[in-house]
Formats: C-alpha cells, sequence, structure tokens
C-alpha cells in the first residue's frame, strides 16, 4: 500500500512534468510586471484562502526582498486589511471585497494578478473586471481549465491540474520564478 506522502509526491511529479508548457506566459507575466515597475506602477494581487496567501506571498517578496539586497518594488495584496475586507463584504457583499479596492488603489498601468485554483472565483473575477475597466493588464493564476477568468486575462498562467493542492504547490514555483524574472529584467540582482 502506497503512503499518502508518496500518493501526493507521484500526483505533484505529474503535475509539475506538464509545467514546461507555461513558460513562455510565465516569462511573459514577470515581463509584464517588471515593464509596469520599471514606470512608477504597481502590482496588485488577490485570492482566497490559499490563493489569498499566495496573494500576499508575492507582495512581500516583492516589497521586501526576494534574492539579493535591491530597493522595494511597488507591490500590494489586497487580501491584508481586514477592515476593508469587512467593511466592504458588510456593506456591499463578499463579491466586491477586490473589486472596490482594485477601483480605489488601480491606475491605468498598474498589473493585477489574479489568483484563482478554479479560474471562477467571483469575488476575483469582479476584480478582474474592473482592473480591465481601468486599463490594467490581468495575469490570471489559474488551475484546471483556467475558468470565467482565462478568457479575460491579458497573460492566463493555467496549472494543467484538477487538485487544488497541486495546482497551489505549482503556483508557489510560479510565483517564485515572476519575482526572479522581474529582479532580472529590472538589473536588480
Amino acid at each position: 500500500m502506497t503512503s499518502l506522502y508518496l500518493a501526493n509526491l507521484a500526483e505533484h511529479q505529474r503535475t509539475f512534468e506538464k509545467l514546461a508548457a507555461l513558460d513562455a506566459d510565465v516569462a511573459r507575466a514577470g515581463s509584464l510586471i517588471a515593464q509596469c515597475l520599471a514606470k512608477g506602477g504597481k502590482l496588485l494581487s488577490c485570492g482566497n484562502g490559499g490563493s489569498a496567501a499566495d496573494s500576499q506571498h508575492i507582495a512581500s517578496e516583492l516589497t521586501g526582498r526576494f534574492i539579493k539586497e535591491r530597493k522595494p518594488l511597488a507591490a500590494i495584496s489586497l487580501t491584508t486589511d481586514s477592515s476593508a475586507l469587512t467593511c466592504i463584504g458588510n456593506d456591499y457583499s463578499f463579491d466586491e471585497v477586490f473589486a472596490r479596492q482594485v477601483r480605489a488603489l488601480g491606475r491605468a498601468g498598474d498589473v493585477l494578478i489574479a489568483i484563482s485554483t478554479s479560474g471562477n472565483s467571483a469575488n476575483v473575477r469582479r476584480a478582474v473586471d474592473d482592473a480591465r475597466a481601468l486599463g490594467m493588464p490581468v495575469i490570471g493564476l489559474l488551475g484546471r481549465d483556467g475558468g470565467a477568468i482565462k478568457p479575460l486575462s491579458d497573460v492566463a498562467i493555467v496549472v494543467p491540474s484538477d487538485a487544488t493542492a497541486r495546482i497551489q504547490e505549482a503556483h508557489i514555483l510560479i510565483i517564485h520564478t515572476l519575482c526572479g524574472l522581474i529582479e532580472q529584467e529590472l538589473k536588480l540582482v
């Protein structure tokens, strides 16, 4: 009998073997973010649950540091302000918690990373709609078939798996790669 760990490892390896196909999309996303930051723009990110943690992860790697000491880069996770989340959720609806923040903080030329393992999170989708209306490019960091967010994304990075845990594991690899590409393109390392 195979242990749960070995079964998960095998599923992880099968998923990661498919990720080479995402190379061009990841490179385009890294370049898009780097160009935005080079022009004085900012990166906004959002997601729910584990994707909220991933949203915070990329923002912290950019405002802090990823590999080497460098200047901080403008990145905001829209998942971190509990007062804004609860106020907006209470006064409007949970579907609006990211969209209202995009409208308040986003500007044309800024970039939104919309993280959703299903590609169908209603509140992330609304943030995408509002970002597009503001003239913000959207990077979809998605799973499964990309869902409703895929066709709305300027760059859709879709992890080809139906297992949420495997998608999230791949998202961390992609996030770390994006941070490295941004530092590389901006010649910060």
